[in-house]
């Protein structure tokens, strides 16, 4: 009798943590869409009254077909992914460096051997929308398919037009390093039958031709939630904590919903514009690691109005606590100049930053060198303060100053300091960094 009790004690708990598992699963995959927050009604782009939010804006209404394609190019930021650092543009070789391994992006010039001159078009769709390679085989979500999904087949097959213009580039693609079982790439089918929903972008009546415009850019083209958004255990998007921050290739990718504490809530849309389209606010900071390369090669060739279309749909994202280190804000009215006993952080800044950042953190000639305010200053982690001295300032774009890389020059515990010296000495809160911290984040490059 004790022994069929036990067994139906352990049968309960089985079927028990069963339930649990399926309703944990069932939480990740039934979720809102992208811009499932919206009020108002889905229709089909055929359906929609408006001026349709896809293809190109307005002022490029009559702009050749070569123009359309390399505009669609740059909405969809193929570019940085697919560029390898010193290496010929689309010609792939790009490192990512993942929890269980290293993924190389792929060549895309239209070289017929080791790119994509040989892809159909019908392929090249297959793609896009649903990460499969024209041998059958499975892309890996680090190619955002579930948020080009979304994008047109007329604005999918625009970019191919663009990319068979290129010159081509014999290049071989490098092999991943997963292990076991992530080398699996047949597992990708069952994730993408749970979390790419294969469907293109739906207008919603109710609201403006400016919003639709503007999601179509965020969550097809732009694809600004696979950096922005947290991932769920199964690495979907968490679309619940739309917006809340996530991180890429180590840089923290903050909040960018409504929330005024840690997300852009309280910044204007003129604030929101400028960031966006030279990639500095003033007082706000400026975009540095894979955001200063969205804003280089993409955001900044955008036209204006493109750019207050995307304004004017962030905005509306309802606001969510974002799950990265809180932003320590807002920052000391005056340096602090006392109880920072940092030495080595203090001459490497003396060394190779005040001349440009000023003691004051102010800025010595532009605003963009101001120190206080800056989001990342204010992150008590201070992994973006030492990405941006170990790399400098990514992207560059005309008329704005670069930031040097320093990598080469400091060793990680020189790194440290100077990141948890400035973060304390013009932030709310020093980072606490160590040179073990700076190693794993050299090791994202």
């Amino acid at each position: 009798m004790r022994r069929n009790t036990l067994l139906l004690s352990f049968a309960g708990l089985v079927l028990i943590g069963g339930i649990v598992g399926l309703g944990v699963v069932g939480w990740m995959v039934f979720q809102p869409g992208p811009y499932g927050f919206a009020e108002g009604t889905k229709v089909a782009l055929a359906d929609y009254k408006g001026p349709s939010p896809t293809g190109l804006p307005a002022e490029l209404a009559k702009a050749d077909a070569a123009t359309r394609g390399e505009y669609i190019a740059r909405m969809a930021d193929c570019e940085a992914c697919h560029t390898a650092k010193g290496g010929p543009p689309f010609a792939g070789g790009r490192a990512f460096v993942l929890p269980f391994g290293t993924i190389y992006t792929p060549n895309i010039t239209p070289d017929p051997e080791t790119g994509i001159g040989k892809w159909t078009d019908a392929q090249f769709l297959n793609a896009v929308h649903r990460g499969i390679a024209p041998d059958g085989s499975r892309y890996y979500p680090a190619f955002p398919y579930p948020s080009y999904t979304l994008l047109t087949d007329e604005d999918t097959l625009a970019i191919k037009s663009y990319l068979f213009s290129l010159a081509p580039v014999k290049q071989a693609n490098k092999p991943n390093t997963f292990g076991f079982p992530y080398n699996q790439r047949w597992l990708m089918a069952i994730w993408a039958t749970l979390f790419n929903p294969d469907t293109r972008f739906q207008p919603v009546d109710g609201q403006s031709p400016e919003w639709n415009r503007g999601a179509y850019l965020v969550e097809a083209a732009g694809h600004c939630g696979e950096c922005h958004t947290p991932r769920n255990l199964m690495q979907a998007l968490d679309q619940r904590r739309k917006f809340g921050g996530g991180v890429a290739e180590g840089w923290n990718a903050y909040n960018i919903s409504a929330d005024t504490v840690s997300g852009i809530g309280d910044w204007s849309a003129d604030e929101l514009a400028a960031y966006l389209s030279v990639g500095h606010a003033k007082g706000r900071g400026s975009a540095s690691g894979p955001m200063g390369e969205a804003v280089d090669l993409s955001l900044s060739h955008l036209t204006a109005s493109d750019i207050d279309a995307i304004v004017t749909y962030v905005r509306t994202v309802p606001p969510v606590a974002g799950n990265l280190p809180r932003l320590a804000g807002p920052a000391p009215a005056t340096p602090r100049l006392a109880d920072l006993d940092n030495p080595i952080g203090q001459r490497v800044f003396q060394g190779n930053c005040a001349s440009c950042h000023a003691w004051t953190g102010a800025g010595a000639v532009r605003d963009e060198a101001g120190l206080t305010g800056v989001r990342a200053v204010n992150d008590p982690s201070g992994a973006n303060v030492a990405l941006m001295v170990l790399h400098g300032s990514g992207g560059v774009w005309p008329g704005h100053p670069m930031m040097p890389a320093f990598g080469k020059a400091y060793s990680n515990a020189e790194v440290a300091a100077v990141a948890n010296y400035v973060t304390a000495r013009f932030g709310a809160v020093p980072s606490t960094l160590s040179p073990d911290d700076v190693a794993k984040l050299r090791a994202m490059e």
